[in-house]
């Protein structure tokens, strides 16, 4: 069951959804951290999460702050920390923009 905003969003704005669903051609950086040539937006951040999580990668002091390895650092612009914030809008970067 999707909450009453999800289906407010999807039903006033389905490009919104697409976004972050459909598949795209991943640039090379991204294809090799992931293993994969192609992948949707959202799959990509859930993949990304998921690394940090395995690897142990939060800062222990504060939980909203990542510690980039070098595999990750790659795709994060090169940061050696990150904010849990601006970690979907580092992944949007390599994904490209919708023709108008």
């Amino acid at each position: 069951m999707l909450p009453q905003r999800l289906k407010t969003t999807i039903t006033e704005n389905p490009k919104k959804l697409a976004n972050l669903i459909d598949l795209i051609n991943l640039p090379s950086t991204l294809r090799e951290f992931l293993g994969q040539s192609q992948i949707s937006r959202l799959g990509c951040f859930m993949r990304v999460w998921s690394y940090i999580k395995t690897n142990n990668l939060q800062d222990p002091n504060n939980k909203n702050v990542v510690r980039c390895d070098e595999k990750l650092s790659s795709i994060l612009l090169g940061k050696p920390r990150v904010e849990l914030a601006e970690l979907p809008a580092l992944i949007k970067l390599h994904f490209p923009k919708d023709p108008k």
